[in-house]
Parts: structure tokens; sequence; C-alpha cells
């Protein structure tokens, strides 16, 4: 997500929510409270937001409706005491079925092994989900997988480098893919923006098309996380065919007839 998107939907959740958390912001953007922080302060001196004794409010004479306050993290220095939504709380039924799909995918990993994680934001979701992982390596070429994980010190995180392609927040491009092609992981957890019986993962972005193709071969076990919404569409790029395509995480939205093709080909089609 670009620096300016991520700020608007921050600004965006304040003027809409009123109180919310520091941890709250995070997870409804899908980024680290670090980075939360980072852009409230910067917001706070663009004079867009007004520091308040804990965090963030709206600017003096701002009409109502306006952003309300921000607090820090209830049991924080200068926490508020008002109660907190509960973490993972969402309205948006798409983000809950990512959220699930995560947990069970998560499920998949075992401690002291080795996996990689493409980027998106079911990937992102997991690599939340693996911060209760001991003694684990993830590789990634997500910026966002490593925003979530960087507060996670048990975890090795392995970014591999290329060039940064802003509008997926990844790595790519041959220096990717060429350190890629040394890794060997036990399992890769890679999403896009379509899935189908008759040509697998696919992605509109031929940039990240190459990309997690390595990846892809880096990884014995290839997992593939997929809302209801991507089953049965189908993209310009192919990334993942359906051969080599071991589990596919889904939720109960998912297409019956398409889940019995893709379970037909092989793939075991796990539904949250």
């Amino acid at each position: 997500m670009l620096i300016a998107e991520r700020r608007r939907r921050l600004l965006e959740q304040v003027h809409h929510r009123g109180y919310v958390s520091f941890r709250e912001l995070a997870d409804v953007l899908e980024i680290s409270e670090s980075t939360v922080r980072r852009d409230l302060r910067s917001l706070v001196a663009e004079g867009l937001l007004a520091a308040t004794r804990g965090g963030v409010g709206p600017v003096r004479g701002e009409p109502a409706g306006g952003p309300a306050a921000v607090s820090a993290t209830p049991g924080e220095p200068g926490g508020s005491s008002a109660p907190a939504p509960a973490e993972g709380a969402t309205d948006d039924p798409v983000r809950r079925e990512r959220q699930a799909i995560a947990a069970r995918a998560a499920a998949l990993v075992v401690p002291g092994s080795a996996v990689l994680l493409g980027p998106g934001r079911t990937t992102t979701a997991l690599a939340r989900q693996l911060t209760g992982i001991s003694q684990l390596t993830v590789v990634t070429n997500s910026i966002s997988v490593i925003q979530a994980l960087i507060d996670a010190p048990q975890i090795d995180v392995v970014l591999v480098g290329g060039t940064l392609r802003r509008s997926i927040g990844a790595m790519v491009g041959p220096i990717t893919e060429q350190a890629l092609q040394g890794l060997r992981g036990a399992q890769v957890f890679l999403s896009g923006d379509g899935v189908t019986a008759e040509r697998g993962l696919t992605t509109p972005n031929v940039f990240a098309a190459a990309t997690d193709q390595a990846l892809m071969a880096a990884g014995k076990q290839v997992v593939v996380l997929a809302d209801h919404t991507k089953l049965g569409h189908d993209t310009m790029c192919q990334t993942v065919p359906s051969d080599r395509i071991d589990v596919l995480v889904t939720d109960a939205g998912a297409d019956p007839d398409v889940v019995r093709r893709l379970r037909a080909d092989g793939i075991d089609v796990q539904v949250t």
C-alpha cells in the first residue's frame, strides 16, 4: 500500500470510528503498530491531526464530524481508560474471511521450519498469525510481511532483494528471482487475483508473476490463500498451475462447483 493511500485510509478510520486504538488501526489497515505511530506523527506535523495526551485528535476549531481522538493502546502509558474494540473486530466480511483463511494457514506451519510468503493482504494477515510460533524462519519479498513480523524477535526474517514494485509493495525482478533459486522452504504461501481449475493461480501483474513462480519453485509444499471472490476468476498471468497447488485455503462463500473441480484435480481444498 502506498504511503499516501495508507494515510488517507487512516484518516478515514479516525473520522468513521471515533475512539480507536493504535492496535485496531494496525489491524484494520493490515500494517504494524509502529507504522501507525509514524503515520500519526506525520499527520500531526502536517496539521491534519492534533497531538493529545496519549494519542492524537482533531485539530482545534475543526467542525463536528472531523477526526475523533485516537488513543494509545489501553495499558500503555497515556492510554485511554475507555474500552477498546476487540482486537481483530471488523465490519468488513471479506476481511473477516481473510483473517480466518490466515488462521487456518498458520495451523499448517510447523515450528522450527522455514517458510516463504509472497505479497498480498492475505499473506500479510498470515504473517501476523505466525508471530505466535517460535523458532521459525520466514523468507519473503513483501514489505508488508516484513512490517508484520518486525516486532517478533523469535522469528528469523529473510528479505529477498530486488526492484521495489510499489503497486504491490514487494521486491520483484531478476535479482529477486536469482536470490530465490538458492533457497528452499518447507512451504510457500501465495495469493493472487484468481484461482481456476484450468489455470490455477493467476495475477494481472506481469512483474509479480515471474517472482511468484520463483517463490513457488522454492517451496516443497505450495499453499494458495484465496477468498471466495477469487475462486473461478481468471486473470492474465499464470503463477501456479493447478498441478503444483498442494493446498488451497478459502472461505465458506466459495462456489461449491469450483471447489469440486479443484478437488478433482487433487488439490486439498480447506474451507474455513
